[in-house]
């Protein structure tokens, strides 16, 4: 089939394009940078260099697709600590164009890569331009079908543990404690996509996406003895107190405030809700799995 991705080679997308070539698949990559041009061309696949704010770009590019992949990102965007952007609007503007383009190009089937928290507008401060996104895809004709990825958590995320670790050895939240929650591996994510490319579309799908359940304490413990710090603690700290540190630090606001309610969410179990009544079968990358791999990016630094 003839398969256009967006997302460039992104922590999803190179193990995507690698899986769908690999199955025997045409793929168009699309792509902000022209740098990235030779890379996309090695795995097997072809670039297109444009912008996901140009939606007569989309349209020209999602021309005789199969299947379109679509998804956004905050560095499509801008920078978190640009404190002009409106990330939430900005994002949910991209949505519009992927409607557009879908309709314009004759698209009947479409993967979105939603998000946790996707179902609802409430309580999910910066993600919430997943849930606006679905929403507008949503409003597509009922005979392009849309299959709805929403993977919880990335464990890439664990990354920006890094500066409490080194600054204060531990790590710190507003949230915390023993309870488990789902989060999930980029290439769990790529195996899912894949997986779901060569399955029949009908009307408009939800799946959800996840590696691991695992509590705040299980992860200080795993990441600390990766890298040789068995006392690593998981440190809960007032929301107020965690926001001040980042609007100092130069973060833009709606960011900053939105990744504290987010958090907020994830400990009350809110963020989860709809994720347990359609809970998937859990991938192959568990936390031990990616601690190695946290381990080995904090000693090279």
């Amino acid at each position: 089939m003839n398969i256009v991705l967006t997302g460039s080679l992104g922590n999803i997308g190179q193990p995507l394009t690698a899986m769908l070539v690999n199955n025997g698949h045409s793929v168009t990559v699309i792509t902000s940078s022209k740098d990235r041009r030779q890379a996309i061309e090695n795995l097997g696949a072809k670039a297109a260099v444009g912008r996901l704010q140009d939606a007569g770009f989309l349209a020209e590019t999602f021309r005789g697709a199969d299947i379109v992949y679509l998804m956004e990102t905050m560095e499509a965007v801008g920078d978190m600590f640009d404190k002009s952007v409106d990330f939430i609007g900005d994002i949910t503007k991209i949505g519009e164009n992927y409607k557009a383009a879908v309709i314009r190009s004759g698209v009947k089937q479409v993967i979105h890569l939603s998000s946790i928290g996707a179902h609802t507008n409430k309580g999910t401060g910066i993600i919430r331009f997943h849930h606006n996104v679905e929403s507008i895809l949503r409003q597509l004709p009922d005979d392009i079908a849309i299959k709805f990825i929403r993977p919880v958590s990335f464990y890439i995320n664990m990354f920006s543990f890094m500066h409490h670790i080194r600054s204060q050895g531990s790590i710190i939240s507003n949230y915390g404690g023993d309870v488990k929650e789902p989060w999930v591996s980029p290439k769990d994510i790529a195996a899912v996509i894949a997986e779901e490319v060569d399955q029949p579309f009908a009307g408009k799908t939800i799946r959800y996406v996840a590696s691991d359940e695992v509590s705040p304490n299980d992860i200080a413990k795993a990441l600390g003895e990766a890298i040789g710090q068995p006392d690593l603690k998981w440190l809960v700290i007032p929301g107020q107190q965690l926001l001040d540190n980042w609007l100092s630090s130069g973060f833009n606001e709606q960011v900053a405030r939105g990744f504290i309610e987010l958090q907020e969410s994830q400990g009350s179990g809110a963020l989860y809700e709809d994720y347990h009544q359609h809970k998937p079968v859990l991938g192959k990358v568990k936390l031990k799995d990616f601690a190695e791999e946290f381990a080995a990016v904090y000693k090279g630094q």
